[in-house]
């Protein structure tokens, strides 16, 4: 009876170990499993790893217009300015102040489309535009006349899951 016991054991431990695994570790993330659908799935927390440095990107809230989050950018690395942050915005639009003081000049003429309806605008490029440790380069913007700040859209966040929070926006790569 004992060795009927030991040998199903050994069947056991044998079967186990021949079943090919689902989950395989990833270099990007050194404590996860991809899963049968090929989702990563991240363990960090359950290892005691603390979240890499990409995650828990902010920038601070500085105020709000109209609901909205108003936050510091920064363009081209040299020039700061307030600007709404604007989740419904597909694009950058920068006000004609902005644009002289930037440098930038009209490339093209493009329509937006407002909650006020249609209007022309034209289109620029900027080399950079940054705000909470997000960088994004190479950039067309609409210089648009009709604005009194600027509106910082999809172009730039459009990469990241965004958190709006009281005093902060969160940015987590996907």
């Amino acid at each position: 009876m004992k060795q009927l016991q030991l040998v199903t054991g050994l069947i056991a431990i044998a079967g186990v170990s021949l079943i090919p695994t689902v989950a395989h570790a990833q270099d990007a993330l050194p404590c996860s499993l991809t899963d049968t659908n090929g989702n990563v799935i991240d363990l960090g927390e359950l290892c005691g790893l603390e979240k890499p440095a990409t995650r828990g990107l902010q920038v601070p809230i500085k105020r709000r217009e109209a609901n909205i989050p108003v936050v510091d950018v920064t363009f081209n690395g040299t020039k700061t300015f307030e600007m709404l942050f604007d989740t419904g915005a597909s694009g950058i639009a920068i006000t004609p102040q902005m644009a002289t003081a930037l440098g930038v000049k009209p490339e093209a003429r493009g329509i937006s489309e407002t909650a006020g309806g249609r209007v022309e605008i034209a289109l620029g490029r900027v080399n950079s535009v940054a705000a909470g440790g997000v960088e994004a380069r190479d950039l067309v913007v609409s210089i648009n006349e009709f604005l009194d700040i600027g509106l910082l859209g999809q172009n730039f966040f459009g990469s990241y899951d965004v958190t709006i929070k009281e005093n902060v926006i969160e940015f987590s790569p996907r």
